[in-house]
């Protein structure tokens, strides 16, 4: 895997996506890679699930604007399909999951934190779901998972404007549990996965189990509108205006 990077430490597993140069942007590949990778983890004999991003940039810094730029409508949807039954994957895989998130958790990163069991933060952290001002919508679960962690009305001003919600804010909102000092938070991250991955495993994963329960029914039946609504912005004038004054640094 050239972007995935996994390790174990005391019963631990620690996934990293590392793209140093694209702030560990989202592609096709790393989808794939991540994949792979959680499938591994999975038979391993680790009690819990760390996921982070390289360096202390960036958590993930969004999905990749400059592929997604040129996608057809059709291109989006098998896109945001795809980036879909991965997060599903991370939320429903059977050992808890923490998101060490460090500095920029943009867009796809926003989601992909979102999926994971529990959030930690370093206090250098800046959430966002910025896809209104690239002209499309969140495709990963964003409109489904923001309300659920911080409510219907809370999350609408957040994707609406697309504004930065940086860590005391996101204690006090609920899309995090702690904040750390950005060189203390992967070792408290580390410390917090090893209590959890010393308790019993058919314990820890039955009650990860029964609480996922209680919104997956829901959840599943909205996701696959979430993705058509993303689909349909691609194309459109104001889509291909957008990312490209992104990627080309004008306004």
């Amino acid at each position: 895997m050239e972007h995935i990077r996994v390790e174990y430490l005391n019963g631990v597993a620690t996934l990293t996506i590392d793209r140093p140069k694209a702030l560990n942007a989202i592609n096709t590949q790393v989808f794939h890679e991540l994949a792979q990778a959680l499938d591994e983890i999975a038979v391993s004999d680790a009690g819990c699930l760390i996921i982070r991003g390289g360096g202390k940039k960036a958590f993930v810094a969004g999905a990749d604007i400059a592929e997604m730029s040129t996608m057809t409508p059709a291109q989006a949807l098998e896109f945001s399909r795809l980036a879909t039954s991965i997060f599903k994957k991370v939320e429903r895989f059977p050992l808890p999951t923490i998101a060490a998130v460090c500095g920029y958790a943009l867009g796809g990163g926003c989601e992909l934190a979102m999926t994971c069991d529990i959030r930690i933060v370093s206090d250098t952290v800046v959430f966002s779901q910025p896809e209104a001002g690239l002209g499309i919508t969140p495709g990963f679960g964003g409109t489904q998972r923001l309300p659920l962690l911080v409510g219907v009305s809370r999350a609408k001003e957040i994707l609406f404007t697309g504004r930065q919600v940086k860590a005391d804010e996101a204690l006090k909102i609920g899309l995090c549990s702690h904040i750390y000092p950005v060189d203390v938070l992967f070792y408290a991250a580390q410390q917090m996965a090893e209590k959890i991955a010393a308790n019993p495993p058919n314990a820890i994963r039955a009650t990860k189990m029964a609480l996922n329960e209680s919104f997956s029914s829901s959840l599943d039946a909205c996701l696959p509108a979430e993705n058509l609504i993303f689909a349909s912005c691609f194309g459109k004038p104001e889509q291909i205006e957008k990312m490209d004054a992104f990627l080309n640094k004008r306004k």
